[in-house]
C-alpha cells in the first residue's frame, strides 16, 4: 500500500484501534498487518465536497463549485515496496481531466503530465544522505510507526459503532468472499474518547518505555552520525536505559498532570474556543468499511469524513466532506513498475530555482497544465512595491527618469543577464517569450525584440559599482506595468 493509499487506514486507527475481536474478526491484527507496506496493485479515487453555507454569495459559490470538481484518480498504483513505486490516473478540475504517470524511489519522484515535453524530476535526496545510510535509517521508521501504531491500538477504547458480516464483493473484477467491517464515530464521541486512551497509557510502564526505547534507537544514530559527542554538550551520551528511564519519568508526570485536571482543562478549552463544539460535534463523522480477505489482507476501503465548520459572518460553507473508494488486489505479489520514460530528458527542479518562464516553456502552450499554471495559478504574475525615492537609495532620479539597479528589477522579474565587457552592452533576456532588450552603458540606443528603440536617458555605472538602468523602459519591455502614485511610491505589477 502507497503512502497516499494508506491515509484513510490511518484516520481509521482513531476508530477501530481498542477493538480486540468484533463478529470473529481481529481487528487489532488486521490493521497491525495491513500497516506494513507490501508489494501490490490498487486503484483509488478521492473527491472533496463544500457544502454551501445559506445565502452563500455568487463568488463564494464559484470556488466552492471548484473544490468540488476536483477529483484525484489513481488508475493502476503499483507498489514495490514503501519507497518505489509508480501511479497512473488524473487530476480533475472544472470539467476537465489532466492525466499524470510518476515514478518513485528512494533518490526522486518523477513526474509525467499530459503536454509536457519532458517529466518533471523531484530529488529527494539531500545533504543527509552524506552522514546517514539512509536504508537502515528510512527502515528504523518503518519499524518505529508500526511499533507506535501497535501501542496506540493496545491502549484506545472502542467506538460505539461498529459491526462485521461476510460479503460478496468485485476486487479487480474478480469475485470475492470477504469480511466487511463497518464503522462510524462523531467529532463528540472522539472527544470522549481521549481521557480513557491517556489514562491507559499511564498505566502501561513497560510499553511506555519499549516504545521510547524505539524511539532512542531510531534518533540516537542521527545525532551521533551529524554532531558526535557535540551533541551532549561535551557531556558523555546516556546509555539507552539511563535516557529510557528519565523520559519515561518526565512522560509519566506529565500524563499524571493532564489526567489530574483533564475535564476542567478541556471544558476551559472548548469554553474559550466554542467553535470546537462544532468541528468536536455530532456532524462531524467519519464512516468507514474495510473489506479483508481470508488472510487479512485489506483489500477494499470506502472512506467518508465529513467536518462540521463553525458557522460566522463570511463563512461560505456548512461542512468539508471527503470521500476515498480503493480497492487492492496481488498482495505480496511481484510487480513490474511502470516507470516514467526519461529517455529524452527531463527538467530537475532540485538543481537550480527553476523560474516561471522555465517551467512554462516545458508545456505546450494549449495544454491543460499551461492555462492551469498561467491562467489559473499566475505563475507569472508579479507584484513589486519600491518605496519613495527620497527615501530608498536603490532608486536614483536622472533627469526626471527613475533608475534601479539592473541586477535587482532583472531579478524580480526573473530576466536573464549577458554583460559584454568590452563593449559595455548589455543583453536582458525575458523570461517568459525569451525576447532580448539590448542596451549600451551611456548611449540611448536600444533594441528590443530586434526593433530599435530609444531611452530618455541611457544605463549609467554609479559610484557604488551598479549599473542602473532606466525602470520604466525595462519594466515595460518585460511585460510589466509601472505605477508611481502621488507619495513616490512605485508599484511594478505583471499579470
Amino acid at each position: 500500500m502507497s503512502k497516499w493509499l494508506a491515509l484513510p487506514l490511518v484516520l481509521l486507527l482513531v476508530i477501530l484501534s481498542g477493538c480486540q475481536a468484533v463478529g470473529g474478526l481481529d481487528v487489532n491484527k488486521a490493521l497491525q498487518k495491513n500497516l506494513a507496506v507490501k508489494s501490490s496493485e490498487s486503484r483509488q479515487k478521492v473527491t472533496i465536497e463544500a457544502i454551501p453555507a445559506d445565502n452563500v454569495s455568487a463568488e463564494d459559490k464559484k470556488i466552492i463549485d471548484l473544490i468540488n470538481s476536483i477529483s484525484v484518480t489513481v488508475d493502476h498504483a503499483k507498489v514495490k515496496d514503501a519507497s518505489t513505486m509508480s501511479l497512473k490516473g488524473s487530476v480533475g478540475f472544472s470539467g476537465e481531466k489532466l492525466p499524470y504517470h510518476l515514478s518513485i524511489d528512494a533518490k526522486g519522484i518523477t513526474i509525467q503530465v499530459e503536454g509536457a515535453k519532458q517529466p518533471v524530476y523531484i530529488s529527494l535526496e539531500d545533504a543527509s544522505s552524506e552522514y546517514l545510510d539512509l536504508e537502515s535509517y528510512n527502515k528504523q521508521a518503518q519499524e518505529l510507526g508500526l511499533q507506535a501504531t501497535g501501542f496506540l491500538l493496545k491502549h484506545m477504547p472502542n467506538p460505539s459503532s461498529i459491526s462485521v458480516k461476510k460479503v460478496q464483493e468485485k476486487i479487480n473484477e474478480e469475485s470475492l468472499s470477504l469480511t466487511q467491517l463497518h464503522a462510524e464515530i462523531r467529532g463528540d464521541e472522539l472527544v470522549k474518547m481521549i481521557k480513557p486512551f491517556l489514562t491507559n497509557v499511564s498505566k502501561d510502564e513497560a510499553g511506555l518505555k519499549e516504545l521510547i526505547g524505539g524511539y532512542y534507537d531510531a534518533i540516537y544514530p542521527i545525532l551521533n552520525a551529524q554532531f558526535g559527542t557535540d551533541a551532549f554538550e561535551d557531556e558523555s551520551a546516556p546509555s539507552k536505559e539511563l535516557a529510557v528511564s528519565a523520559m519515561y519519568g518526565i512522560v509519566q508526570e506529565t500524563l499524571n498532570e493532564l489526567l489530574k485536571e483533564y475535564d476542567q482543562q478541556a471544558a476551559a478549552l472548548f469554553e474559550e474556543m466554542p467553535e470546537l463544539n462544532t468541528l468536536l460535534g455530532k456532524d462531524t463523522v467519519l464512516k468507514a468499511d474495510l473489506y479483508f480477505d481470508s488472510d487479512l489482507n485489506m483489500v477494499k476501503q470506502n472512506v467518508e469524513l465529513a467536518v462540521a465548520i463553525p458557522q460566522g459572518e463570511g463563512v461560505p460553507v456548512k461542512a468539508f466532506k471527503v470521500r476515498s473508494e480503493s480497492e487492492m488486489w496481488n498482495v505480496g505479489g511481484n510487480i513490474a513498475l511502470d516507470h516514467v520514460d526519461v529517455s529524452a530528458g527531463k527538467l530537475s527542479v532540485a538543481d537550480e530555482e527553476i523560474t516561471p518562464g522555465q517551467l512554462l516553456r516545458n508545456f505546450e502552450p494549449g495544454s491543460i497544465i499551461y492555462k492551469l499554471l498561467k491562467d489559473e495559478m499566475q505563475i507569472t504574475s508579479k507584484y513589486i512595491l519600491i518605496g519613495y525615492p527620497g527615501d530608498y537609495y536603490e532608486v536614483i532620479q536622472k533627469n526626471g527618469t527613475s533608475f534601479v539597479p539592473l541586477r535587482y528589477l532583472t531579478a524580480e522579474l526573473d530576466a536573464e543577464i549577458k554583460w559584454n565587457k568590452a563593449t559595455k552592452s548589455i543583453t536582458i533576456i525575458d523570461d517568459i517569450t525569451q525576447a532580448e532588450i539590448v542596451l549600451t552603458v551611456d548611449s540611448k540606443q536600444a533594441k528590443v525584440a530586434g526593433e530599435a528603440a530609444a531611452l530618455s536617458e541611457p544605463a549609467f555605472i554609479h559610484t557604488d559599482g551598479k549599473t542602473y538602468v532606466p525602470l520604466r523602459f525595462i519594466a515595460e519591455a518585460l511585460g510589466a506595468k509601472v505605477q508611481v502614485d502621488g507619495d513616490g511610491w512605485i508599484t511594478i505589477t505583471r499579470d
